[in-house]
Formats: structure tokens, sequence, C-alpha cells
């Protein structure tokens, strides 16, 4: 059948047969027409038109109720080809970065601003890599990772942490509620985090739930707790709350949630010194814009008195303050400030391996069944307590004769603590023996540490009289003789004990 091609003014015949496809037909048309596509930034390519609808390359000409005779328009369309695109781990979506060749001379920093308002996740939640896996750092350039025209990053969250944040980004709140961390400090990030998705996308739903949870929508979402010793460099975007990410994506009922929750959040700055207004005008939303203004322009009515706005909230800033300052002096002399402790995991960019690969929580939390279980089973008593801690030998040896020196070494140990046991008997006879178990393979100490535990440990042997080992079964034989005290408390006695002979010696 014979189709006619409408092109910039003229109109050329084609003879196709009917089941011709629409790929096959503009193949046609580069041929014979001479249309030349160019192959710069802008990406152009041709798009054939019947009935004022796009025809797509997989479709025939009959199938479209295309017959001989018909007069099919041919355009040339244009489009700019993204600088680059980041593939997000969490969703599966590849996020294009639009712009020129300069974004290839920015920073990483910048660069993760941009996606973090692409895809609604804070910059503390994701570390973007080049295609070999080479993690990108904020305080770098795009260039010192020769990064081209059309590379494809990868962005990665913590792991476990999949589950979560696609619960966040769809507003669930049961997927978010059954996905939070058991540690209470990675929780309250968790809780922050999904505050700032729901201001980010408008899930009402998520903010009100998590509001009630205590989260504030005034406070910061910060760095991972595991990056505390790093906050000060970490990134800008770090000190944003979810007041501004929801006046920059003009969620205007989010905006009112957090207003009527808290009227605090309409003095909130974010880390450039912009309250939610000035960011509302700069973004160009005019109803975030509408509202701000008659809110801070408002009266505040109170019992004896009417305050303006911008004088209430002054005050009550203060009286804020002031609360939080009395509740840190309080905090200090009673409660354990939540800082790092021995055994806590700590992330130092460069130096630690990642712990933001995209994995699931079964993933994550799999290797760890049995350790758990063991870690729910009841305290025994400390008089029973197989295994508290125990310093490791001080002695190194050869492989081949090991078990032979291990032997002596134990036959040796067992006689001392015997002795020693027998003499705290005949002190108290109402003091029970506590054994500790014997030194094992695993607790010979590494090559490049056993000097220096020497050096410490000698001093300690000579003056008290006692090794260290010995010392820790008699401060927990006497500590185990207060049998009315929970177990807590017998250990915090045998801890101070071993505390004061240490500051003696």
């Amino acid at each position: 059948m014979r189709v006619f091609i409408c092109f910039e003014g003229s109109c050329e015949p084609f003879e196709v047969p009917p089941d011709q496809t629409v790929g096959a037909m503009k193949q046609m048309v580069k041929d014979n027409v001479l249309v030349h596509l160019s192959d710069g930034r802008q990406q152009q390519y041709l798009e054939l038109s019947y009935g004022g609808a796009a025809l797509q390359d997989s479709w025939a000409l009959c199938d479209v109720g295309i017959t001989s005779g018909s007069a099919i328009r041919c355009l040339i369309k244009s489009e700019q080809r993204p600088v680059m695109r980041v593939f997000n781990a969490v969703t599966g979506e590849t996020l294009p970065i639009m712009g020129s060749e300069a974004l290839l001379h920015m920073s990483v920093a910048r660069l993760k601003t941009v996606v973090s308002m692409q895809s609604g996740l804070p910059v503390s939640t994701f570390r973007l890599s080049t295609p070999a896996g080479v993690q990108l750092y904020d305080c770098n350039q795009l260039q010192d990772y020769a990064i081209e025209v059309g590379t494809t990053l990868r962005l990665d969250t913590w792991d476990g942490w999949v589950e979560f944040l696609q619960g966040c980004l769809l507003g669930h709140r049961m997927t978010v509620q059954s996905h939070l961390s058991e540690k209470k400090l990675v929780m309250r990030f968790q809780l922050q985090v999904a505050l700032y998705i729901a201001a980010s996308l408008g899930h009402l739903d998520l903010a009100g739930w998590l509001l009630e949870r205590g989260m504030h929508a005034e406070k910061p979402v910060g760095v991972h707790p595991y990056r505390q010793w790093c906050h000060q460099t970490a990134h800008r975007d770090t000190g944003k709350c979810p007041i501004h990410i929801a006046v920059e994506s003009n969620q205007l009922l989010i905006l009112k949630l957090f207003i009527t929750k808290n009227l605090l959040t309409l003095a909130c700055r974010d880390p450039g010194g912009r309250d939610p207004l000035k960011v509302a005008i700069q973004r160009g939303h005019r109803d975030c814009v509408r509202y701000l203004a008659n809110k801070l322009c408002s009266v505040v009515s109170l019992s004896n008195m009417s305050l303006p706005m911008r004088i209430y909230l002054q005050i009550k800033r203060w009286v804020s303050l002031g609360q939080n300052s009395a509740a840190f002096n309080r905090c200090q002399y009673t409660n354990a400030v939540f800082t790092a402790r021995v055994g806590d995991t700590l992330l130092v960019d460069g130096f630690n391996k990642t712990n933001m690969s995209s994995k699931s929580r079964k993933a994550v939390t799999k290797p760890s069944r049995e350790i758990k279980a063991k870690a729910l089973q009841p305290l025994p008593p400390i008089s029973n307590l197989l295994s508290v801690s125990h310093l490791p030998s001080l002695q190194s040896g050869n492989p081949g004769n090991f078990k032979e020196m291990q032997k002596k070494q134990g036959q040796y140990v067992k006689s001392r603590e015997d002795g020693l046991l027998d003499k705290i008997s005949k002190d108290d006879s109402s003091v029970s023996k506590f054994i500790l178990p014997p030194i094992t393979r695993e607790s010979i100490p590494r090559p490049n540490s056993s000097h220096i535990l020497t050096a410490s440990l000698e001093p300690f042997s000579h003056h008290c009289g006692r090794t260290p080992r010995e010392n820790a079964i008699y401060c927990l034989t006497i500590a185990s003789t207060f049998t009315e005290m929970p177990w807590l408390k017998q250990m915090s006695i045998a801890r101070t004990l071993i505390r004061k002979r240490v500051h003696m010696a």
C-alpha cells in the first residue's frame, strides 16, 4: 500500500506492506529523505504521528488503522541527554542528572544534594560509588574520580535498611515500624529519617504517627550514630530539618501539620541560616509563602495578653533553651550520656570496611541468629558464672608444642588459683569459690600487642603480688558474697575492687 510521509513542508510517497512496523518505516525515512540526526548533547530522534498520536516502533501500520493513501506526519524531536545517571539500589530506579558538562567539575557533596532532592533520601542515609566500586567522598571533586559523561553511579544505603527505606518511601507505617533497629540510638536516627522522607514525599499519616512517637520537625536528621566521630566533617545537609524539606518540596499539608504541632518550626533555620518562609520564597512556592506569611503576621492570644507571633516565638525559644540546658545538667549527673563506649561500632571514612552495601535485613540478621539466641538466655548467678572477662596469656610459644605448653600452664595456674581460693575460704567460711574458665587457644594475644600488654601488667603483678587473672578471681569471689544484691550490682562491686587495686598498684 502507498502512504505519504509529511516532513518539513514536503510530502513523499512510500510503498510499504500493511504489516510494516513503525521502526522499519522510520529507517526508510532516514535512508530516502536524508534525515540527519546530530549526536551532540541534544539527543535527536524521529517521531511518526498519525491521528494526533505518536507511533511506537513495535507497532504495525495495519494495527493502528493506517490504510493506503494515509498521511503520516514525521517530526524530529530532541531531548537533552543526562550528564550522568545514579542507580538507586533501594528502589531499583535510575535517576538522571541533567545539566551541562560543567557538572562533572562539581564536588561530590553538591552531587549528593542533587541526588537527595530527586530520591527523597537524606544525605546521611546513602553513599555514592563509581561503577568500579570506589566510594565517592564529600570533600573531593567528581573529576578526581575520572567520571565521564554518561557514567552511571551507584547509590547504596546501610545494610539492613533497604526494607525500612522502602516502607518510608511508600508511606507504609507498619512496614517502617517492623523494620526498626533494636539498638536505641540507631532506632531514634531511623525515626528522624522516616520523618524527613515523609515530609519530602507528603506522607501525612506516617508523619503524624512519627510526631506522636516524639519526633520533632525542627530537629536536624544528623548522621548515623556509628559515624559520630566524623560529624564535624559531615555533609552540610545533615543539618537540614524535616520542616525545611517540606517547604522545599511544596508539601503544604505536611507544613501545616508541623506548625500546628509546634510553632517553633516557624523560626527553625537550615544550615544556610534561612527560615521556612525564606526557603519558600526562594523556591517560588506561593501557597507555602502565603501560609507562612499569614502565620508570622498573626497574633497569639494568651490568658492575660496578646503577643505578635515573632515575639511569642522568641520567648518560647528562650524557654526551650532553658529547659534543654536544665535537662542536660540533670542527665550529666544522673544518666549516662549517649556517646561511644567500649564495644560500640565506629566508622571512620577510608579506614573501615563500609557497612553501606544495600544488603537486605534478612541477609544481615541471618548470620547472627545463633548469637542472639545465646544472648537471650538468662544470666547465671555470679558465683556460678563460667566466664566474665579473662585476660590473655602473655607468653608466646611455638605452634608445634602449643598443647604441651598449654597443659603445663593450665596446671600451674590451677594450682595457684586453688591456693588463693583456699586462703580466701579460711579467712571467711561463708565465701564460695569463684572459678574462671581455663585459658584457651583463642586467648593467645596477637604478636603486635603482646609487648604492650606485658609492659603494662608487669608492674601490677610486682606490686600486688597476684597476676591480673588471680586478682579478678579474688575480687569476683569477694563480690559473690553479696548474695542479696542483684547480679549486676555484684559485678559493679567487683569492678570497683579491681579498679581500686589497679590504682593502688
